[in-house]
């Protein structure tokens, strides 16, 4: 006898999602299943130590608004991540809380160069597992103040 299965959320292929420990809210991101881990456009200023943990500080640009949010994160790792071209990058990994939808929990999410992406951010599925279900075919799933979209038109 298989144990009866947790009902999961569906989130679409793109969602506003929230870091809010990092005081970073609405912040367009892409789905993606194909990528490991969580990555977010970040510029990494410096890397410091308070109360014997590794931080690092960085900076997230909103180009559409002309803002940039200093941030600071516990630093978990310097990794390589291969990138959609095949390319490893080294990149800081910090965790955070991760807002989609009413589901809040920590996530690793890498800091990288995104600006010539269309998404300041992708959710990868270390992220979504066990917590979520993706349908491709709709858009704003988990963002209520969204109009559900179909299809995949940006």
């Amino acid at each position: 006898m298989s144990k009866p299965r947790k009902v999961l959320p569906v989130v679409g292929w793109r969602e506003l999602v929230h870091l809010p420990e990092l005081g970073l809210h609405a912040i367009p991101a892409k789905i993606d299943t194909g990528a490991r881990t969580s990555s977010l456009h970040g510029e990494v200023i410096e890397e410091f130590q308070r109360d014997g943990e590794k931080y690092v500080r960085f900076a997230v640009d909103f180009e559409q608004q002309h803002v940039r949010q200093v941030c600071e994160a516990v630093h978990v790792d310097v990794r390589g991540i291969t990138s959609s071209n095949g390319e490893t990058q080294y990149r800081y990994v910090i965790k955070s809380p991760l807002k989609i939808g009413d589901v809040e929990f920590r996530a690793e999410i890498s800091l990288a160069d995104r600006s010539d992406m269309k998404f300041p951010m992708l959710i990868g599925r270390s992220s979504l597992r066990r917590r979520f279900v993706v349908d491709s075919g709709y858009s704003w799933l988990q963002t209520p103040e969204m109009k559900v979209k179909k299809g995949h038109k940006p």
